[in-house]
C-alpha cells in the first residue's frame, strides 16, 4: 500500500539578501551558476532569474552569458596561438627586409643582379625523345 505515496517538496522561499549574495558571488567571478546551483540546490534558471533581476550589470535587452571553463581556457588557447602568429609574421618580415638589403648591396657594391631578370627569353626546355 506504500508504493502509490510519494514525498512532495514545499516551495522553499528565500530571503532578497540571500538572493543578492548569490548574485554577488556570481558578478565576484569566485563561483559559477553551476557551482551555486550544486551547492545551494538550486535550479540554475532561478539562479539567471535572481542575475537577471538584481545584478547590477544587468541592462535592459541584455543577455548574460557565462563561459565554461573550457571555453575560456580555448579562448586563452586562440589568444596565444594569434601572438605566436603575428611573432612569426614579423620574424619572417625582418628576414624579408634583411635580404632585399643583401640584393641591394650585392648589386650596388658587387655588380651581381640576384634578382631575376623578366627580359630573359625562357628556356626551350628539352625536346621530347623519339623511341626508336
Amino acid at each position: 500500500m506504500e508504493k502509490n505515496v510519494r514525498l512532495l517538496r514545499s516551495p522553499r522561499k528565500f530571503t532578497t539578501d540571500f538572493k543578492r549574495k548569490i548574485v554577488k558571488d556570481f558578478e565576484q567571478g569566485t563561483m559559477s551558476v553551476g557551482q551555486l546551483s550544486k551547492l545551494y540546490g538550486i535550479a540554475n534558471t532561478q539562479i539567471y532569474s535572481w542575475i537577471y533581476k538584481f545584478s547590477i550589470f544587468n541592462e535592459k535587452g541584455s543577455r548574460i552569458v557565462e563561459m565554461k571553463d573550457s571555453q575560456s581556457a580555448k579562448f586563452k588557447e586562440l589568444e596565444q596561438r594569434i601572438k605566436d602568429l603575428e611573432r612569426n609574421v614579423g620574424q619572417k618580415q625582418i628576414m624579408i627586409e634583411y635580404l632585399e638589403k643583401m640584393i641591394d648591396l650585392a648589386k650596388e657594391e658587387l655588380n651581381i643582379d640576384i634578382k631575376k631578370n623578366f627580359a630573359t627569353p625562357q628556356s626551350n626546355g628539352s625536346k621530347k625523345t623519339v623511341k626508336k
